[in-house]
């Protein structure tokens, strides 16, 4: 069967990138095509997405000279990072050809069997704010089959305009598998069935992530020598403090990895827009790995690197929690941020990595029902 996915595989963001790898990997896997969905939205390309951003930074948009300034420091960089993403999409996914908006892709919508909203923050607001229909297979045939696979709502609350712009379009949905325990508590309350499934990368194990990297050519200048590595996508002062203090507690160099140009400003010597597959080889070879992003802890867990969890404080903690309520680590949030010592606290993955065997064949199954309608 052909499955047409849409998911947000374009950002510039490594968790986007490799859980979209991943998606289209496990649906190879289960002998069935599968097409991404080129969807990038007009005020998301990689140059109208620092002027989409900076709308929704008051102390830079607030002045005209204060907007070129901004822009004038971001968007070179940016341009630069997303011709790098968008040459390892190429690279790594199965591509349509490429649509700007719901209306285009109603009128011309990928020949597919199954249509699938993917992983990530699909069900969240994009672009300006607003909840888009496209993630929501509002362009899907009449009649098609229509499902999601660890579909997110990014947000720990809904507001009144997110219910309305959702609850309708997720009731046309022929079955639903969301990534978080809120998300099957939200959608019951609508009346909607779902269930919790895995992320999408962590249906492949960490041999097959180690494989990818190794494909991809990326062998770590690192080797051998421990560092600690900060994978931050939080403006966030506290992490960066946290992690230089926690890193001399630790005896070892603090790496940072990131595709953004001006992380170089911050605690860690900057490993600067690496490739997906030398990502992932950094996160693999990590002595201890501080982080606020779900995928960065969701790795860490697969490879069975000690890691610390910063939770966000932009409403978003849902995610990473439920994983860590999941595996059965919630211990590994720090909850003071004088607690350096937690950086050194062993960590026993023994029952996170028989419950993640356990539920990688689960989710696999229940995608195999997705698709097959079983």
């Amino acid at each position: 069967m052909k499955i047409s996915l849409i998911t947000r595989h374009a950002a510039i963001n490594y968790g986007s990138l490799l859980q979209t790898i991943a998606t289209q990997r496990a649906i190879e896997s289960l002998g069935h095509e599968c097409a991404v969905v080129d969807y990038i939205r007009t005020d998301e390309d990689i140059w109208t997405i620092e002027k989409t951003l900076l709308a929704a930074k008051p102390e830079w948009s607030s002045s005209a000279v204060k907007r070129l300034l901004y822009l004038a420091m971001r968007q070179p960089p940016s341009v630069i990072a997303g011709k790098r993403f968008e040459a390892e999409r190429g690279r790594h996914l199965s591509l349509t050809r490429r649509y700007s908006s719901c209306e285009e892709l109603t009128a011309d919508p990928p020949e597919a069997d199954v249509y699938m909203t993917g992983s990530d923050q699909v069900w969240g607001p994009v672009g300006r704010g607003v909840y888009d229909p496209a993630y929501m297979l509002d362009f899907a045939p009449t009649g098609a089959r229509k499902v999601a696979y660890a579909a997110s709502f990014g947000k720990n609350v809904l507001d009144d305009e997110a219910v309305r712009a959702l609850r309708e379009r997720l009731a046309s949905y022929d079955s639903i598998a969301v990534r978080e325990d809120i998300a099957v508590e939200l959608l019951q309350r609508w009346g909607i069935p779902s269930e919790q499934v895995l992320d999408p990368t962590l249906l492949l194990g960490a041999d097959e992530w180690r494989a990818f990297a190794e494909e991809s050519a990326n062998v770590s200048d690192e080797e051998g020598s421990p560092y600690v590595l900060i994978y931050q996508i939080h403006n966030d002062r506290l992490l960066s403090s946290y992690a230089e203090n926690a890193a001399a507690h630790l005896g070892l160099p603090l790496l940072r990895v990131s595709p953004y140009l001006h992380q170089i400003t911050r605690a860690g010597k900057l490993r600067y827009l690496p490739s997906a597959g030398r990502f992932v080889d950094l996160l693999a070879n990590a002595s201890c790995l501080i982080t606020d992003s779900f995928h960065g802890t969701a790795f860490a867990i697969s490879f069975n690197v000690p890691f610390v969890e910063v939770l966000p404080n932009t409403g978003t903690s849902g995610r990473a929690m439920s994983l860590l309520r999941m595996t059965g680590l919630q211990d590994r949030v720090l909850a003071d941020p004088a607690d350096i010592a937690l950086a050194g606290v062993p960590v026993d993955f023994g029952s996170a990595n028989r419950i993640l065997a356990e539920q990688r064949s689960r989710s696999l199954n229940v995608m195999k029902g997705l698709i097959e309608g079983c």
